[in-house]
């Protein structure tokens, strides 16, 4: 029993220590060493220097995977103003690298954190609009992997900045951008099905059904992941 109380208190002071070690500047040729390891091997970034998952969103957003220093500067080329940090932690050396590349190319980084596997917070829903309306485009939103957070992120810039419906906005959480409704991560999808059931149905709009009905704890509630998927997407592909 007692374990059972102790396991939050410690995987909360690993993650205090990994946040104390990499939320800092890189000092020296063996601290940017250290991070690129870290990156390439521990975060898994050795596949993102494959496959980055890049794909425009709109004339004024891409959505990518999380970017190393090169892919960076390729985005500065392309005229990219701001990069849109939706992991939060900075618990890897991901975080040095991108912190110092952006310094140096004078790109605003800024974090708007969401989740992939539980149901979407309102408050930070509601913040979106005024979040999107801060930033200085082009701008890059990136999470992990690129295909969870990113896609569920650039559906509601569709929907609150273009005013795109739901259904175009939605097709952003797609299996050609590895993400899969099935797995936990599937939640996403079942959020904007609720408010097609629930807001639509009813001729609300999509803000005034996040005021005044949204329900996250009667999401999390109702949906059930699938086996086989969740393991693929947890256990095997390794997504945050």
């Amino acid at each position: 029993m007692l374990n059972r109380f102790r396991r939050p208190a410690v995987r909360r002071a690993r993650r205090m220590a990994r946040i104390a070690r990499w939320n800092r500047p890189i000092e020296g040729t063996f601290g940017r060493l250290r991070a690129w390891i870290n990156m390439l091997l521990i975060d898994h970034g050795v596949l993102r220097l494959i496959y980055l998952n890049k794909h425009r969103v709109s004339e004024q957003v891409w959505r990518t995977a999380q970017p190393a220093p090169h892919q960076i500067e390729l985005l500065a080329k392309e005229g990219v103003r701001t990069i849109i940090n939706l992991r939060g932690g900075r618990e890897h050396g991901s975080w040095q690298l991108q912190k110092e590349t952006c310094d140096r190319l004078g790109i605003e980084l800024v974090e708007f954190v969401v989740r992939s596997r539980g149901a979407p917070d309102r408050k930070t829903l509601l913040s979106a609009k005024d979040f999107f309306d801060s930033v200085e485009y082009p701008a890059v939103m990136h999470c992990k992997s690129g295909a969870d957070r990113a896609g569920f992120m650039a559906a509601l810039y569709l929907i609150l900045q273009e005013g795109r419906s739901v259904d175009e906005a939605q097709s952003q959480l797609h299996v050609r951008y590895g993400h899969f409704r099935f797995s936990k991560t599937g939640i996403l999808d079942a959020f904007f099905d609720m408010y097609r059931r629930e807001g639509e149905a009813k001729g609300m709009s999509f803000l005034t059904w996040l005021e005044t009905s949204y329900d996250a704890k009667a999401l999390e509630q109702e949906f059930r992941p699938g086996f086989w998927s969740t393991l693929l997407v947890d256990l095997i592909m390794r997504r945050e």
